[in-house]
């Protein structure tokens, strides 16, 4: 179970580490443009870009707490703050009828939901 609760935490980190990249990097015109990008027109550039350091910040708790054993509880706090996170993307994502990016936030809340359960609970890191 820890090894499982390892990969969800990497998968999920990386995603949310390529999320926040592409926020901070890429031209708000050139997301706006990509599928499922509609939503940044509802939003100003420093607010994405303010989204795209909280992303950062999440793949950085996700992993680092933990392997460098400084605060772990870190990494289901975290996980918890990635859930409330995706619910919000969820709403936007529906409200521009992106139902199948809503489906992959799901997806990301389901394998947060799995790390904060498994390391508040059961596979705790002070435990």
């Amino acid at each position: 179970m820890n090894l499982a609760l390892w990969i969800a935490a990497g998968l999920l980190a990386a995603v949310a580490l390529a999320g926040g990249i592409i926020k901070l990097v890429v031209p708000l015109e050139k997301v706006a443009a990509t599928s499922g990008g509609e939503w940044t027109e509802d939003f100003g550039a420093g607010f994405i870009k303010a989204l795209g350091v909280l992303e950062i910040l999440a793949a950085v708790g996700l992993i680092l707490p933990a392997v460098l054993d400084i605060a772990p509880v870190l990494v289901p706090v975290t996980a918890v703050c990635w859930v409330v996170l995706m619910i919000g993307a969820m709403i936007v994502h529906l409200r521009h009828g992106g139902v199948k990016f809503a489906v992959v936030n799901l997806l990301y809340i389901a394998l947060a939901v799995f790390i904060a359960w498994g390391r508040f609970g059961p596979h705790s890191f002070t435990a």
